[in-house]
């Protein structure tokens, strides 16, 4: 067995540097980040309106 194999599949990349960066490249970046969050509120909308089918049809 190796010791990779026991290690958590999903650890948190770190965080980005952000000393580092450019204004041109933390601007593009935010921009990053808010597609990602849109992203996710997409998700959380289409999980809600199937869990508010889901109950709406056990309600009846």
């Amino acid at each position: 067995m190796d010791i990779d194999d026991l290690e958590p599949m999903n650890q948190k990349p770190p965080p980005k540097n952000l000393d580092i960066m450019s204004v041109e490249a933390l601007g593009e970046y935010i921009k990053e980040l808010e597609a990602e969050i849109s992203r996710a509120h997409d998700a959380i909308s289409i999980k809600e309106k199937a869990r508010n089918e889901a109950d709406s049809a056990f309600k009846s």
